[in-house]
């Protein structure tokens, strides 16, 4: 019987030992660990904190300063009695006093009305508003504007936005750009400038002039060729264009000799001008960028045969993927399928010979 009791013991003795050996070992690598760490906090989310709360609510306040842990028995402590009281936490299921919250669809649509609309007031939204079946005081609608940063009508900025401006002229407003072109020459590699209109409706456009020289006079004599009788800005009331001063003699032609208002784009804003600057795009990626020019002929003969390509043979997405000045033959069923080539095959257009 004592041989047993001494073997107990002393097993008893070796688990004490290997235990205060495991003891020993985490207290050290938690003293280097927090030695690395300094005072940078350590950040636990939820269920960390629940689980060192739980084991240290065990240990006890006592043990937990000798483990000499990262963290303090009263952080670990306070922790356990965070958890406590969220169980018996009941004020969500409480309910809400006063007047409900203004329903985040009809802030949205107060929001539309005032930004496009910037002359319309409280009033005015109430009643747009009520004519789409949203009833709502004007008080409302006025502390849902307060409380998005917009001003009252009267002090409201009440400037067109840019899309508004196109919708309202779209009937009669053309955009006026330069691109340049380098042409070989007699004298070497010399720069050419093209001056291309655009009928923003149509997306129609005219090459209205190329030169090594954009100055006074020659930009007044374009502005000429194209306000004159039968000119492609017969029909036109604003002229979008950038401030470029090659433009400024253009600028003060239309002020001083037609009734066409120019438009001035902010500064470095091209999104502004985007149908034509779309149309730049596409002819320098289908056609410039590919050819290299000998002679000014060369370069004018280039741009002519892509205008027609783009008038009558290129599909536009902007224009629902239609043609803009289509022929006759778009859509017939019967006929053989022909290609026409322009640009010695570069610009290609397919369509059914009817003959």
């Amino acid at each position: 019987m004592q041989s047993w009791y001494l073997f107990l013991l002393t097993m008893v003795g070796c688990m004490t030992r290997e235990q205060q050996h495991v003891i020993d070992y985490l207290q050290t690598e938690n003293n280097i660990l927090r030695n690395k760490i300094g005072k940078k906090r350590i950040l636990l989310n939820d269920n960390e904190r629940r689980r060192l709360a739980v084991k240290g609510k065990q240990l006890g306040r006592k043990l937990l300063s000798e483990l000499e842990a990262i963290f303090t028995p009263d952080t670990i402590l306070r922790w356990h009695r965070q958890l406590i009281a969220r169980k018996w936490d009941y004020s969500s299921k409480k309910k809400q006093v006063g007047r409900p919250r203004v329903r985040q669809e009809i802030v949205e649509q107060i929001l539309r009305f005032a930004k496009e609309n910037p002359t319309w007031g409280a009033d005015r939204i109430q009643g747009a508003l009520a004519n789409v079946g949203v009833h709502i005081t004007d008080t409302t609608i006025r502390n849902v504007l307060k409380a998005n940063g917009i001003e009252p009508a009267p002090d409201r900025p009440a400037s067109m936005s840019w899309q508004t401006f196109l919708k309202a002229h779209w009937e009669t407003i053309f955009a006026v750009d330069f691109t340049s072109v380098e042409v070989w020459t007699k004298t070497g590699l010399t720069t050419f400038y093209v001056m291309v209109v655009m009928e923003l409706k149509s997306r129609q456009v005219e090459t209205a002039g190329i030169t090594t020289n954009p100055n006074t006079q020659w930009v007044t004599q374009v502005g000429r060729n194209l306000t004159g009788d039968d000119g492609f800005l017969e029909s036109a009331s604003h002229l979008i264009l950038d401030r470029d001063t090659c433009f400024q003699p253009l600028r003060s032609f239309l002020k001083n000799q037609t009734e066409i208002e120019p438009v001035l784009l902010p500064p470095k804003s091209p999104n502004m001008n985007a149908y034509l600057e779309r149309f730049m795009r596409s002819l320098k990626s289908e056609c410039l960028n590919k050819m290299i020019f000998f002679g000014q002929h060369s370069l004018e003969r280039a741009l002519r045969e892509y205008v027609a390509h783009y008038h009558s043979e290129r599909n536009h997405q902007g224009l629902d993927n239609q043609l803009i000045d289509p022929d006759e033959e778009i859509g017939c069923v019967a006929g053989k399928i022909e290609c026409r080539e322009r640009l010695g095959g570069l610009l290609k257009y397919y369509y059914r010979d009817a003959a």
